[in-house]
């Protein structure tokens, strides 16, 4: 039988395939009996699931991370779709396909990082050109930085995302910039870059996504900032030439900026119009590829709105249906 991925699922479907685990907990219900809480995921997204009757066995029977091979059925609850579990256990080697857990395939993460060397090298300021071919001569550097998930769950978050969300970035950046006389195309271009650079060491990914300790502590924008001196020396050995301190300000204000509020985790607000630009199209391509995932994930086959989602405080229209 052909896979059913994560988002495919419907009501009262019986499954007995492999997903990727996640945030495993043992918890106690009412009547003190334990249940095993748990993410299945696959390259369309995830499902939450429950084992009733669990015990400390079944939670120690595999780890966050781990292919999972699971017999169960699915149930629609309050609008949100979940799969009862009967058993599950750790999936042996040949019962995974890695492709159906890779949301973006190697040629289309060749295609994203061949574009974004492309745009890179089209600056036409020698000191960020200098800067920017110093990240992409980096293999470790490009390696993580085509391997890196955006972020935990709010959009782009799976292998590949991170590269995905700033291209895309970079894409409207170009658009954006010829539009408004003094905002200076190049500056914008590669803040557009560094923007989540450092979040190829806020985040782990080589299992499940999660935080590391760097990450937990400091934030990819105060991680970016060491990032970036780091790679300016490194400019100015190259090229023999002083880095501008003045360039070097403006940039790592754009990225310590750049989502905008303080209440949002922003150092310092936008002060500049390629800072304030870039806070816009950032969250604007959060908000498009998040609300885009809610919209395809909806379980509601059969209406024209979404459940509600209480994260964003609305429904979402998807469309009059064909009649």
């Amino acid at each position: 039988m052909s896979r059913r991925y994560a988002t495919q699922l419907a009501h009262n479907e019986q499954i007995s395939q492999v997903f990727l685990a996640s945030d495993k907990n043992l918890r106690p219900n009412r009547n003190g009996n334990f249940y095993l809480q748990l993410g299945l995921a696959d390259r369309s997204g995830s499902i939450d699931a429950r084992l009733w009757n669990a015990s400390e066995k079944d939670y120690k029977n595999f780890e966050n991370g781990d292919y999972v091979m699971v017999d169960g059925s699915t149930q629609l609850f309050q609008g949100n779709m979940q799969l009862i579990v009967n058993s599950l256990r750790r999936a042996r080697p040949d019962e995974v396909d890695e492709g159906d857990f890779m949301v973006k395939q190697p040629a289309e993460i060749d295609k994203l990082a061949t574009r974004l060397a492309e745009m890179l090298r089209s600056l036409q300021t020698p000191e960020l050109r200098n800067l920017a071919e110093c990240f992409l001569m980096d293999e470790e550097f490009m390696g993580k930085f085509t391997r890196a998930p955006a972020g935990m769950k709010n959009h782009h978050a799976y292998k590949g995302g991170l590269l995905e969300h700033v291209v895309s970035v970079m894409e409207l950046s170009l658009l954006i910039a010829p539009r408004y006389a003094g905002l200076d195309g190049d500056k914008l271009l590669v803040g557009a870059f560094l923007h989540d650079a450092s979040k190829i060491d806020e985040l782990c990914y080589e299992r499940e996504i999660g935080y590391t300790d760097e990450g937990q502590m400091l934030g990819h924008m105060v991680m970016a900032m060491s990032l970036v001196d780091k790679k300016i020396l490194e400019a100015e050995r190259l090229s023999g030439d002083p880095f501008p301190k003045s360039l070097a300000t403006e940039i790592k204000h754009i990225i310590i900026s750049h989502h905008g509020r303080h209440e949002y985790g922003s150092a310092k607000l936008p002060m500049t119009l390629e800072a304030e630009a870039l806070h816009h199209i950032d969250n604007l391509d959060a908000k498009m590829a998040s609300y885009s995932t809610l919209l395809s994930d909806c379980p509601n086959s059969d209406s024209n709105w979404t459940q509600y989602f209480a994260n964003i405080g609305r429904k979402l229209y998807k469309g009059a249906s064909e009649e």
